[in-house]
């Protein structure tokens, strides 16, 4: 994940190292101020010349010869220091942000946050004055913080987790989002951190995925709740938050139907599974490969029912990684886990400092 985009990202950068910003703007006054000053004589006095003038000059001469050496000095000191700086003004940020925008498309980022990520970015350089040989470091920085400001840090679920018992989670997203092979992979990591775990078999429009759920809960070695094909999902959801309170579970996953966001009665039947089980999490599950699609389908999810984090699976396959700066901007939640395969240990937690690593800016 992230490798497409990091490769562009340090193209980039080492193309801003090499080019002068502002040169055509400031190479007159290269011609004028900068060769004078470096050939200016020094003028010297033979010393006793020098003792005599300093004797016979009044006090008040001395002040004033002085201040004036040192005045022009100043000068020229601050012009040559002002000619090694450019200040970034508004043509020189578009000329640089327009292939960081066309870098930021083609690696799945969606439109409306690329212009968020320019508008980020403008703030923090335009009127800044940079030492020409630091603008690829000081651009990289500024980019480093406004991608920092997209994501968002995701709370240690372990621990919420062992603070309220039961844990009720709830997952959804459409069909084919690797859901219920995530649910297992979460069930497994709860197992790892000593913490029992239910599932919840609330697709009930598929029997093969109350099925593949059953297999799941036979190779962890967890309870399982399930009703027959059909059934009302909110009833066997209900079910098994009402076993784990009597069996002193500690958590509560529970599965649903893959469902088109554009399903009216789906989202309505998701609303009546929320309202009846109330869950401490709501978990949005999209594939990182499917770029803006899963962006659109976070957005709608999180306007219908309400979302508080996600889980990218597919992020192994995935090159570009625009997706989960997408999807944290759109939603304003955290992603939770990123899935990397089909074992059950294949889900990698979320770190912000991760993603900035996987794109050079650490």
């Amino acid at each position: 994940m992230f490798k497409a985009l990091k490769e562009k990202l340090k193209n980039w950068f080492k193309k801003t190292e090499k080019e002068e910003i502002g040169k055509k703007s400031k190479h007159k006054v290269d011609k004028i101020l900068i060769e004078p000053i470096d050939k200016i004589p020094e003028i010297e006095l033979p010393p006793e010349k020098e003792r005599i003038i300093e004797e016979l000059a009044p006090e008040s001469e001395h002040k004033q010869v002085r201040e004036e050496k040192e005045g022009k000095k100043s000068i020229f000191t601050k012009v040559k220091e002002r000619l090694t700086k450019t200040e970034i003004n508004e043509s020189h940020f578009d000329r640089l942000f327009s292939e960081l925008e066309e870098i930021l498309l083609e690696n799945n980022v969606a439109l409306n946050v690329v212009n968020s990520v320019k508008d980020k970015l403008k703030d923090k350089i335009i009127g800044k004055a940079v030492k020409n040989n630091k603008i690829s470091e000081f651009l990289k920085e500024r980019l480093k913080d406004v991608i920092n400001e997209i994501l968002v840090e995701p709370f240690d679920l372990l621990k919420r987790a062992k603070e309220n018992k039961p844990y009720i989670i709830l997952f959804f997203g459409i069909n084919g989002s690797g859901k219920t092979t995530t649910i297992a992979k979460i069930a497994k990591l709860f197992l790892d951190h000593r913490l029992s775990v239910v599932l919840a078999a609330s697709d009930t429009f598929r029997a093969a995925s109350i099925e593949q759920l059953a297999q799941h809960a036979q190779s962890l070695g967890v309870t399982i709740i399930k009703h027959d094909y059909g059934a009302d999902p909110a009833a066997v959801a209900y079910d098994a938050i009402k076993h784990a309170k009597s069996h002193n579970k500690a958590v509560v996953l529970i599965d649903t139907a893959g469902r088109m966001y554009t399903r009216e009665n789906l989202m309505k039947e998701m609303k009546k599974i929320i309202r009846v089980t109330q869950p401490d999490l709501k978990l949005f599950v999209g594939e990182s490969i499917t770029g803006n699609d899963a962006t659109e389908q976070a957005r709608t999810f999180a306007e219908t029912v309400g979302i508080d984090g996600l889980i990218l699976t597919k992020a192994d396959v995935d090159q570009k990684g625009g997706t989960a700066l997408s999807v944290s901007y759109i939603t304003k939640k955290p992603i939770f886990f990123l899935g990397q395969g089909q074992t059950y240990d294949d889900l990698k937690p979320f770190s912000k400092q991760d993603i900035l690593k996987n794109l050079g800016l650490d």
